[in-house]
Order: C-alpha cells, then sequence, then structure tokens
C-alpha cells in the first residue's frame, strides 16, 4: 500500500484511530480532492434546517459530472451515504481513506475505470456537529461524536417515502437526478456482542425485481465477503434477534422503503446496508468499512455492464406490473444458523431486577434458528391510473421528489372511478417520526366523479411503480395514509343534535322497512343498545344529510 504524504493524512489517522474530524474539517478534506485531481467535482445538494450546506462529491475517470455525461458514458453509477446517522461515522472516514487511494495516491484508480462514484461525506450534518462523548453509550470511539437524528429530531432512515427532512429531500433529488446503479448505506449497529466486525444486509424478496435480487445473493455478496473475510474481518447478515435473547434466533425480514434499502429496492435498485459493531474500537470500523465499500465497488468494477443490464431490466418489468406485494411477515420456519457469538455471563442485577448478559471475549459457536421466510400478507393489483385532484396538489411535491410522472387534466372530466372507504383504522398512541400515523382496513365503492381542470393523473405505466403504489395505496405501511398526510378525512366535522335527528330517524324507520329490520338486530348488542350516541349515529349515518367525504380517501382510482 502506497502511503499518503503527511498533508493527506486524516485526523482518524493522525489519531490512530480515536478521533473523527468535525463537519467543517471534513468537508474541507473533501474540498480537496476537487482542487487536487482533475476527476473529483464536489457540489452542494441541499441545506440543513439549521442552514448547513449538504454536499456530495463525484469522482469520475472521464469527468463524468453531470447525469447527461453519466448516462452516455455507459459506467456504473454508485452512490454511497455516510452519516445519516450522524454517530456513526465510520463511513465517512473510510471514504476518506478510500477516495484518497482513488484520486491522489492512485493506487485504487482503476475503480472508477467502469464506475462513477458519488459520495455523501455526511447526511445528517446537524447530527454531525451536535457532538458529544456520551451520545452512544454502547459505542466503542470515537472521542466524541454526533448524534442519532437531525436538528428537528427526525430520524432521516425513517423518512425516505415521507420526504419530511429537507435532508431527505436533497438526497431523493440527487438520486432522481442521477437514479444509480447501485448504492451503499454506512451504519455502525449495537445490540448484543459478538465476533463479527461487520454485518450486511441486501434485499431478495419480494420487495425487489426478482432478478436483481437473486444476483445479489447468488454472484454479488459471495464475491465481495470473500473479499472482505480475506482481509481479515469476520461477516455476517445483518443481525436483528426475533426477541431479546439470542436464543431466540435472528430474523431478516424485507426492508420497508422508509428505509434506505428499502427505498432503492422500491426504485428498483440494489442497496448494500453495510453496519459494522459499535462495541468494535472504531479503527476497526473505518477500517472494515472501507474493506466492504472497496470490495463492492471492485466487484460492480468488473460487472458493470451485467448490472446496468439487470437494472434496465428491472425498470421495464416495473413500468409492466399488474400486481404488487405491499406488505409481509416471516414465517415460523426457520433453518440452523452457525453463530459466532461471544460468551456471556449471566447476573441478576439489582437496578433492573432480570438477569443481564456481560459479554466476555471468549469466543463461543452456537447454533440459532434463523426466521428468512416471507410470506405475502398484503398484494394490491395495480390500477391503469391515480387520480389526484387538485385539493390535494401537496402531495405532487413528494412524488415529485420520487421521479413519479404525472399529467393534468387540461378541461373538467367526469371519469368512472373506484374510491377507498376506510372501514376499521386505529391511531398510534404516540407520534412516530414527527406524524401521527394511522393503520386502517379499506373497502372500494365504484362512483361517477367530476374532477376540475388540474387535477393530476398518474398513471401506472413507469418505472416507478414501486415507489407510487407504496405512496397512493392506504393499506400500504408507508403510504401517505398510513404516515398521516389525511388524518382530515378521519374526522367528523357537522353532527346532528338529538332532538333533530329523533324525527328524522323516526321516519327513516317507517319508510324504510330493511331499515327497521337492522336497527333492531343492532338493539341485540348490549353495548350498541346502551350507547344514546352509536344509536343516534346509525341514523345519521345513513341519513342525506351525513358527509359523503368521511372516512373517505380523496385520492382515485381508474381501473
Amino acid at each position: 500500500m502506497k502511503y499518503p504524504s503527511l498533508e493527506w493524512l486524516t485526523e482518524f489517522e493522525r489519531s490512530r484511530g480515536m478521533r473523527s474530524p468535525g463537519y467543517d474539517r471534513s468537508i474541507e478534506y473533501f474540498k480537496r480532492f476537487e482542487t487536487r485531481s482533475k476527476h473529483a467535482r464536489l457540489m452542494p445538494i441541499g441545506k440543513t434546517p439549521q442552514g448547513r450546506i449538504l454536499y456530495c462529491l463525484i469522482a469520475a475517470s472521464g469527468r463524468e459530472f453531470t447525469p447527461i455525461k453519466a448516462k452516455a458514458s455507459r459506467k456504473a453509477v454508485v452512490l454511497v451515504q455516510n452519516g445519516i446517522h450522524a454517530g456513526e461515522i465510520e463511513g465517512k472516514d473510510a471514504c476518506m481513506l478510500l477516495l484518497r487511494d482513488i484520486l491522489i495516491t492512485k493506487e485504487r484508480s482503476h475503480l472508477l475505470d467502469n464506475v462513477i462514484l458519488l459520495v455523501i461525506p455526511v447526511l445528517n450534518a446537524d447530527g454531525h456537529e451536535r457532538t458529544s462523548e456520551f451520545n452512544r453509550p454502547n459505542q466503542n470511539g470515537p472521542e466524541e461524536m454526533g448524534w442519532r437524528t437531525n436538528s428537528r429530531n427526525l430520524n432521516l432512515n425513517r423518512d425516505f417515502m415521507k420526504a419530511d427532512a429537507p435532508e431527505t429531500r436533497a438526497f431523493l433529488s440527487l438520486f432522481q437526478e442521477w437514479t444509480p446503479d447501485f448504492f451503499i448505506d454506512n451504519h455502525a449497529t449495537n445490540g448484543a456482542d459478538y465476533q463479527y466486525h461487520v454485518t450486511y444486509a441486501l434485499e431478495k424478496n419480494a420487495n425487489i425485481d426478482a432478478r436483481l435480487g437473486e444476483w445479489g445473493q447468488r454472484s454479488f455478496l459471495p464475491n465481495v465477503l470473500s473479499s472482505v473475510e480475506r482481509e481479515g474481518f469476520l461477516t455476517a447478515p445483518y443481525i436483528q434477534f426475533k426477541e431479546d435473547t439470542v436464543d431466540s434466533g435472528i430474523i431478516e425480514p424485507p426492508a420497508l422503503p422508509r428505509f434506505s434499502t428499502g427505498y432503492t429496492a422500491a426504485q428498483n435498485r440494489l442497496g448494500l446496508l453495510v453496519e459494522t459493531h459499535s462495541l468494535k474500537p472504531f479503527e476497526n470500523r473505518v477500517r472494515s468499512t472501507y474493506a466492504m465499500n472497496y470490495a463492492a465497488l471492485e466487484y460492480i468494477n468488473k460487472h458493470h455492464k451485467h448490472l446496468k443490464r439487470l437494472n434496465a431490466a428491472a425498470d421495464s418489468a416495473a413500468s409492466k406490473l399488474k400486481e404488487l406485494e405491499i406488505s409481509f411477515t416471516l414465517s415460523d420456519k426457520s433453518t440452523p444458523f452457525d453463530f459466532k457469538a461471544l460468551q456471556a455471563i449471566y447476573h441478576n442485577s439489582s437496578i433492573t431486577g432480570y438477569d443481564v448478559p456481560h459479554y466476555s471475549r471468549t469466543p463461543v459457536n452456537q447454533i440459532i434458528p434463523y426466521f428468512g421466510e416471507v410470506q405475502t400478507t398484503k398484494k394490491i393489483s395495480l390500477p391503469k391510473a391515480y387520480v389526484i385532484p387538485v385539493q390535494c396538489e401537496d402531495i405532487l411535491a413528494v412524488l415529485d421528489l420520487h421521479g413519479i410522472a404525472y399529467s393534468r387534466m387540461k378541461k373538467r372530466q367526469t371519469l368512472t372511478v373506484v374510491q377507498y372507504g376506510f372501514g376499521d383504522y386505529r391511531f398510534s398512541p404516540r407520534p412516530y417520526e414527527g406524524r401521527q400515523g394511522v393503520n386502517v382496513t379499506c373497502f372500494r365503492t365504484e362512483k361517477r366523479v367530476a374532477f376540475d381542470a388540474g387535477t393530476a393523473v398518474v398513471r401506472t405505466d413507469q418505472r416507478t411503480n414501486r415507489v407510487l403504489v407504496h405512496l397512493l395505496e392506504p393499506e400500504s405501511p408507508d403510504s401517505f395514509v398510513s404516515w398521516g398526510f389525511f388524518n382530515a378525512f378521519f374526522e367528523r366535522k357537522e353532527y346532528a343534535e338529538a332532538y333533530i335527528l329523533e324525527p328524522i330517524a323516526l321516519k327513516m324507520l317507517k319508510d324504510d322497512p330493511e331499515l327497521q329490520q337492522e336497527f333492531t338486530a343492532r338493539l341485540k348488542d348490549e353495548k350498541f343498545r346502551n350507547d344514546p350516541a352509536a344509536r343516534l349515529d346509525f341514523f345519521y349515518t345513513r341519513s342525506p344529510y351525513f358527509d359523503s367525504a368521511e372516512r373517505k380517501y380523496p385520492i382515485y382510482r381508474v381501473e
């Protein structure tokens, strides 16, 4: 390995793996790539809530610094994201070293032969600057580290669909502008301690194009992981325990599109989640992150043509989708997994009242169950189009961020459409990521509706079908409805007092024997019988005075 000159030593190296530089000093280092190499350009991509400028560095041997030039080059575009959780910052320092080896010492310059590399140094810059030695009690360095959320207390790695944060909107704009061929998201995980230095996830189930998922599992991962392990780092799938204990086994569910790699899967792209372990020394985490990123780039550089063909086929297949799985569960079926654990000693805690593990440095292999069989719990048939009335204009800005195309009606039109009604629903007991979410079941009604000029029509013959269906179908876990964008439509805005409605109800019973029969049957339910408001509501909701828009989704399907 070529040793860099002193001016190119990073803060990480100068401190012997103990420190990571602040945001301004980090960006200064990335700016030097642009000033010292004709193959690098640093461009602003947005601003944080506290006004910090976010950047992306483009490294391209042919100076393909625009999406148009990148497309013409036929090279693979790889986007690397660091610091979305700014306390987990090893990706930034690893990318400093890797870019130096590519652009300055040129030891790894061959990686740009068939790859255009986009690197976001830190996505959560405000969280990066909320530094303290106490931010992550279960992390072994650096001496000071950033914070998990942004300055509005949003976890950016839950925001990829709803796009509430300016940092997320900056990312999405970059993603749509470049439409990268592969994505890498660098993190550090915590939880139980074990022998592995770096864990990973790569989507492979029905939430991604089948051929892409197969290539990722059968070709990409085996080669990348063997390369990383040759460097001395133990690897394993991202460790999520089924319950609180190792004995319960590990699970590997599909990632929802609110997460980075679930989102790229919905965009018909593979996203590699890199998760070092927070209890490993910071130096080890940086080096293992470097190894994983380098191995991924090395493999893509050699197989860029095949990856781009798979991506083009995935985009084409997505534009022709007739149905889409939107929610999943894991079955109870498991397979044995040889887990490289660290021996844990349990003692009864006077603080918690329960047994608490203390991890030793003694390695021990343990056979535990692995749960990875995925079952679809909800599948949606795609309509020909969705119709978004002018009063819902605000969500079109989110569709724009996701690269979802739509047209507008030039004149008033009446269409036969299907509208969802909200049946059973349950609001989350507390806010989640700044929103009051709702879980809902729906029923469908066909009707004729007149739409004003300017109404948006979103056709389902586009490469972004997976994203648009997840956003617009109410029962999707990451829909606009689920995230609380349409909570007002669950509220009652008009009502009738009992003394007004009672004579109307009596006349309804007299005029409608079937209604009389239905009401009599409902009275057999003691809870209903003893609830005057429920009895009144029975008639109000069936009367011509009831608000026809209550609990109705204001976005329509054209079948």
